[in-house]
């Protein structure tokens, strides 16, 4: 079923949000109405909250703010506005074509692991590779909503099957990181000092550094039979999202670093 986000308004008025997004994208406020283009006085009514927003400001300033949908939505509520942006469920009739694209890119990269998630981490869908990764995971992990984070850092997760645990460790918290400063999304911020805590006996490197050869930060894992297998990853996202849903999902593919892990990856899905 296809619906506006229509949560409650926040507290904080319309010009209280855009200043803590100007903030947030280090834009100036004559920066802002330059490219806006809307003089610097009545920028500064808007946020000072002596002027009203018209509806399409709100969505232009969200626009050149690159302001996710779901906030832009906050910003129409906060300005007196009704929500645009839908938050479809990914079941939905409306989702149909956009479901079986992100069902036929997880299943045309078998034999090699693929994930859907959405924007709090949240595994969506995955392949059947996926559970290659995932043995030794406690069950407690995997009841659903899983969250592809807590799985890989958490110590009854894969954290102790993972070789270069610091390194990994400190690759995700880098993007998560990221994307706490994109979005302001405070689910995120407590997820980040939730993975912050688990324990890590190795060093976690402050700057990701590469080491001489090195193209991408590999997730090397221990396998079942004692084996390291490698791995690198890309990262595709739905191009001209309009809705909330497609706009926060992911879909990231695992590849073999090397040819042994090519190998052991084929055999043990035949």
């Amino acid at each position: 079923m296809s619906t506006a986000t229509a949560a409650r308004a926040p507290h904080e008025p319309f010009g209280e949000l855009l200043r803590q997004w100007r903030g947030l994208r280090r834009v100036s406020q004559l920066d802002l109405a330059l490219t806006a283009g809307v003089s610097t006085r009545h920028l500064s009514f808007v946020e000072t909250g002596r002027a009203k927003p018209s509806r399409r400001l709100v969505l232009l300033l969200g626009e050149h703010l690159e302001v996710p949908l779901r906030e832009r939505n906050r910003l129409l509520l906060a300005a007196g506005y009704a929500p645009v942006y839908t938050e479809t469920s990914l079941d939905a009739p409306e989702l149909a074509v956009a479901r079986q694209a992100v069902r036929r890119l997880l299943t045309a990269h078998l034999p090699f692991p693929a994930v859907a998630v959405d924007r709090g981490w949240n595994l969506v869908e995955g392949n059947a590779s996926v559970t290659m990764l995932l043995s030794g995971v406690s069950p407690e992990l995997l009841r659903p909503p899983m969250n592809v984070l807590r799985v890989t850092l958490h110590p009854d997760g894969m954290a102790p099957m993972i070789v270069n645990l610091g390194e990994w460790r400190a690759h995700l918290l880098g993007r998560l990181r990221r994307e706490v400063a994109a979005t302001g999304d405070e689910r995120l911020v407590a997820l980040l000092e939730e993975l912050r805590g688990y324990p890590c006996e190795q060093q976690v490197p402050e700057v990701e550094l590469p080491a001489p050869g090195d193209i991408v930060v590999p997730l090397r894992l221990r396998g079942a039979a004692g084996e390291e297998l490698s791995f690198f990853s890309t990262v595709a996202t739905f191009g001209t999202p309009l809705d909330i849903t497609l706009a926060e999902l992911s879909i990231e593919a695992f590849y073999p670093a090397d040819e042994a892990t090519g190998r052991a990856v084929t055999a043990w899905q035949a």
